[in-house]
């Protein structure tokens, strides 16, 4: 027979349904655990009829006693079964919790926090400022953990009671702050949530018209086409158009990856007496610095056209190194430049998929390409980081590109018109986000882009979350440098008034600003707060359904991550408190704003790739072993996992919130709340990416 179906099967037989079910003294069911060790028997009614010794007879007592009986042993069983199951889930849960703390301890017990520096800092006479976001966050979570202990007491009283006269006190309190919340807090706590729900809602309407405009595409096949035919082979050079083009590879002490950027560089297929590469080294470190030399000596020996450009005075970070690179008195005689990261390897036929769009084109100054990832699957955060970028490249950068003909140069993976450059007013050194600078005046200037979706580039994807942190930082505080220093230009520039919006509230207010603040004020302080104050409130739409939806068009893109939809909500969200400070800090130009930390990069993609592309394997070896025993790797200091204190103050808070929500009963808030609560323990434990020590 079947096995035995349930809860709701021993209902059914109960009640008497199927007639099956009487025939033969019941149902046999067979029990099967799930732990190995445990064996149950088949339980067969059969043997029970002939202790009687009286057959079935219908209305007898007896048998129905039996029945009875038989039925409630098999429940009996089936509800074993169940215990055993959940004893099996809460011992999984057991050991989670026992692995989370045990890392808890490891994570405090080495005492590096987010304040930290890889070094001891110089003795300062004046105390470090603390971080008035931190400050802000650890008052609620006092006031959070506060408000839970007095509605525990209220609660405490209203089931069991307490002596008369505590009783009456805590009911007056208690009572007094009801009256209190209802009349001053709950309301302006309203109109803030309200107001975070309209901009949510805002936000939500652009990335679904972008989604949809992502799928018109693909529907009707649309992509950019150059103007001319596809060039034709590069054995006869003066058969097709192939214009001098100067390579540009920006680095600052990469001594994991140079190797493959200049290879990869070196072997892209386009004639030698058209192309130049610039390898413009910013390393402050000697050794690095002759490892890049003598790298690019090789490949000079090789027969390629390649320089090596060195600063002296390292000022303006990247900008300044390009604007420097831009200055040599041979740039003249270059019509374009393709500028590649250190990271990054383009494929031989880059130039030839991305040139001819130039050609007949004259109001084209940009076209960029897509970015690949070869360490996409190394842990759960590259993973989340595909998401977020291919949701970038596929839907934002192919719609703007396709609809707006405007969208902000990726800087790198691009090649750009110098003349557009220069009638730009070139790199500037003003913001940390050079790249989008450059993008927005040679806008307003009214040069055209492109954007090819179907042309990559291979690069790498920050394997920690320090690096990723720093990262995320630059990327969202810069853009709001760069807002206040271009507003005024864009509101006196004579272009069309719909450009204008498209930059001001599009480009830079929603996607911006509007984005970070409302995921981390709605998110993460509001709904929180709404569980001490529950006159003032937010729908299940809004903490659930919406942002599920948003999820699942961000993660159409790239449909093998669907398996990580809800990791990828709940990260979205703690990485909310990283982007609303940065967006802060470039808003009101704070001393973050102008940090500019080189992403680590850990090298993965060179070892195939070099092994192709390096005309002398032996060398590269050799060097490969000369690097590894440098002394800077003995000099190196240990690299250890971090705590973030803002989101581990933040975890608490959701968590403390989550616990107050279990007396209101509201079960969608308690749930979002405790995963989102336990997401933040694991960022602010630095237990997500690379595990450094």
């Amino acid at each position: 027979m079947a096995p035995w179906s349930g809860f709701w099967g021993a209902r059914a037989a109960l009640a008497g349904g199927g007639g099956d079910a009487f025939r033969g003294g019941g149902t046999p069911v067979v029990v099967k655990m799930h732990n190995p060790n445990w064996s149950i028997s088949e339980i067969d009614a059969s043997g029970d009829e002939d202790e009687d010794g009286a057959g079935f007879l219908p209305g007898a007592g007896g048998r129905r006693r039996r029945r009875r009986g038989k039925n409630a042993k098999q429940i009996t069983w089936v509800l074993l079964l169940k215990a055993h199951r959940a004893a099996g889930c809460l011992a999984w849960l057991a050991s989670a919790a026992v692995a989370l703390g045990c890392a808890a301890r490891r994570r405090v017990a080495a005492g590096r926090t987010d304040a930290d520096e890889d070094s001891p800092p110089a003795p300062s006479p004046s105390p470090p400022r603390r971080s008035r976001l931190y400050a802000f966050i650890r008052g609620l979570l006092l006031l959070s953990l506060f408000l839970l202990a007095a509605e525990l007491a209220a609660h405490a009283n209203g089931r069991h009671g307490l002596a008369a006269p505590a009783a009456a006190a805590l009911g007056a309190l208690h009572a007094a702050w009801v009256r209190f919340r209802a009349a001053y807090v709950a309301p302006p706590l309203q109109v803030l949530a309200d107001a975070c729900v309209a901009l949510f809602l805002v936000q939500s309407a652009d990335r679904l018209v972008q989604s949809l405009g992502c799928f018109y595409i693909h529907i009707k096949r649309l992509k950019p086409s150059p103007v001319s035919p596809v060039l034709p082979d590069a054995e006869d050079p003066g058969a097709g158009y192939y214009p001098m083009v100067l390579v540009q590879i920006p680095m600052c002490n990469e001594k994991e990856v140079y190797q493959q950027s200049i290879a990869a560089v070196c072997n892209l297929d386009w004639p030698r007496s058209n192309i130049l590469v610039q390898v413009l080294d910013d390393s402050d470190d000697p050794i690095t610095q002759a490892l890049i030399r003598e790298e690019v000596e090789r490949w000079q020996h090789h027969g390629a056209r390649i320089v090596y450009h060195h600063r002296v005075l390292r000022e303006g970070y990247k900008a300044g190194n390009l604007k420097s690179a831009m200055s040599c008195s041979y740039v003249k005689d270059y019509e374009y430049v393709a500028i590649f990261d250190a990271d990054f390897q383009p494929y031989p036929d880059f130039l030839k998929r991305t040139m001819p769009h130039f050609k007949d084109n004259e109001e084209l100054g940009l076209v960029q390409a897509r970015w690949s990832f070869v360490n996409k699957d190394e842990n759960l955060l590259t993973r989340l980081q595909n998401i977020n970028l291919c949701f970038h490249f596929e839907v934002e950068q192919q719609v703007n590109g396709m609809f707006v003909n405007f969208f902000g140069f990726n800087g790198t993976a691009g090649v750009w018109r110098i003349k557009a450059l220069e009638d730009s007013g070139g790199w500037m050194e003003r913001t940390t986000v050079e790249d989008m600078d450059i993008a927005v005046r040679a806008h307003l200037k009214g040069w055209k882009f492109v954007f090819l979706n179907d042309v990559e580039c291979q690069c790498e994807l920050p394997e920690s979350y320090e690096a990723y942190r720093k990262q995320q930082h630059r990327w969202h505080s810069g853009p709001m440098q760069l807002f206040r220093l271009c507003l005024p230009d864009i509101i006196r520039c004579k272009i069309a008034f719909w450009k204008k919006a498209n930059l001001i509230f599009l480009f830079f207010l929603l996607r911006k600003l509007i984005l970070p603040f409302y995921s981390f004020t709605l998110f993460c302080i509001i709904l929180p707060l709404t569980m001490f104050v529950p006159e003032a409130e937010l729908p299940d739409w809004v903490v659930c359904y919406i942002p599920a939806l948003m999820s699942f068009l961000n993660i159409l893109p790239s449909p093998k991550s669907f398996p990580f939809i809800i990791p990828y909500l709940l990260f979205e969200n703690t990485m909310s408190v990283t982007k609303f400070n940065a967006m802060v800090s470039g808003l009101f130009q704070l001393g973050s704003a102008y940090e500019w930390v080189v992403t680590k990069k850990s090298g993965r993609s060179s070892e195939f790739d070099l092994a192709v592309l390096s005309p002398n394997k032996d060398h590269r070896k050799q060097q490969q072993r000369s690097s590894s025993t440098s002394p800077v790797d003995k000099k190196k200091k240990e690299k250890y996992n971090r705590i973030y204190k803002k989101e581990l103050a933040l975890s608490l808070l959701l968590l403390t919130a989550a616990a107050r929500s279990l007396l209101s009963k509201q079960g969608m808030h308690f749930y979002f709340l405790l995963f989102q609560g336990v997401s933040f323990l694991m960022v602010g434990l630095d237990l997500i990416g690379e595990d450094v020590k």
